[in-house]
């Protein structure tokens, strides 16, 4: 034993240099509403000159039976999940709103599934749960229910009786189709990604679009084919991508523009596979918009610096992620939650679109 080794400071050590008991120690750090800016001053002031870094958050989250923690379970892989702006975008405005109240997030990723494996939701160190586009069957939405926790969800799936921030999926879908016929297009195609989890890519029979498990999938899909379908056009060719990627969008479009008749207009359920139909249909030797009109949906920031920029459904997506950061505090905090909150989408028109020759 290394008897000269000095002992590491604690909550006493601080306590005895500034004056105080123990519990004002605490306060300056769990609650310093309790204390005035003077003596917080002084307390931090000797936490620093001592080497102290505060309280051990793990003995903290035992006495306290709390882990002051936001379980944030993700569809996708970290990977895939990252390379689309719109999570990105989310997940910074729900982090932002919950940092604010010195809570922290734990990422769940997705696999097989559509979402975190149930035993990692079991295990993790989380007090309230944030579903972000699972499917509606997903495990581990079972396993947080186990565990009595409280849930919210961002998009889908929708669950009785639970928070929910989600926006008009296809009543936005909607004004990008009729948008396009108001131009005059009568040959469409349709890019949606994945309907069920398993990561399917190609050519789907929209009339099975019932059965699909992702609701966003599902009502964006909806809103396209019921606008075509009120309109006299019902033959219209889909692909299902098995994410939401560019070179997944690239290789639909490739099928797409191979149809007889080839679509004069693409309609695609995110701006990231619409960047991708803008390269495949490049790739063919044809021009957007001359040739092939596009539309996306999220309205990402490449959008409007896009080759040409992109026609798109814009959705708040910084301010889903901070409603559903104040729904999260107020589920922690033993609120009621109140009812879905609902976010309002607009069509975005630019150059990506225009009527067909």
């Amino acid at each position: 034993m290394d008897l000269a080794r000095p002992r590491k400071p604690t909550l006493d050590t601080v306590a005895g240099v500034v004056g105080v008991s123990r519990a004002t120690v605490s306060n300056a750090y769990n609650r310093p509403d309790q204390l005035s800016a003077a003596l917080r001053e002084r307390i931090m002031a000797a936490a620093l000159d001592l080497g102290y870094a505060g309280p051990d958050p793990v003995a903290r989250s035992l006495a306290t039976r709390s882990s002051a923690a936001v379980g944030f379970m993700l569809g996708q892989p970290l990977t895939a999940a990252f390379s689309d702006p719109a999570v990105t975008v989310v997940l910074d405005g729900l982090a932002s709103t919950v940092d604010g109240r010195d809570h922290c997030l734990v990422l769940m990723p997705g696999n097989e599934t559509g979402g975190p494996r149930p035993e990692t939701v079991a295990r993790a160190q989380a007090d309230v749960f944030v579903a972000y586009s699972l499917p509606d069957d997903a495990p581990a939405l079972a396993a947080v229910r186990a565990r009595g926790l409280p849930m919210l969800v961002i998009d889908q799936p929708v669950l009785p009786g639970t928070a929910r921030v989600e926006v008009d999926d296809t009543g936005g879908a909607r004004s990008a189709a009729e948008h396009l016929l108001l131009l005059g297009h009568r040959r469409f195609g349709v890019l949606t990604f994945a309907l069920r989890p398993g990561g399917h890519s190609g050519p789907v029979d929209a009339r099975r679009r019932a059965e699909a498990t992702f609701r966003v999938s599902r009502d964006r899909l909806t809103g396209f084919l019921d606008v075509l379908a009120d309109a006299g056009i019902t033959d219209v060719p889909v692909w299902e991508s098995g994410g939401s990627r560019r070179e997944l969008g690239r290789t639909g479009t490739r099928w797409l523009l191979e149809q007889d008749p080839r679509p004069t207009a693409l309609l695609c359920a995110s701006d990231e596979l619409a960047f991708g139909a803008l390269q495949a249909v490049r790739d063919a030797g044809l021009s957007t918009p001359a040739d092939v009109s596009v539309t996306g949906f999220d309205d990402v920031p490449d959008a409007r610096n896009a080759e040409p920029p992109l026609t798109t459904v814009r959705q708040p997506l910084a301010e889903k992620g901070r409603r559903a950061g104040e729904l999260a505090l107020r589920l922690l905090d033993g609120e009621s939650p109140g009812g879905p909150v609902r976010v309002p989408v607009e069509l975005v028109r630019r150059a990506s679109t225009r009527p067909p020759r």
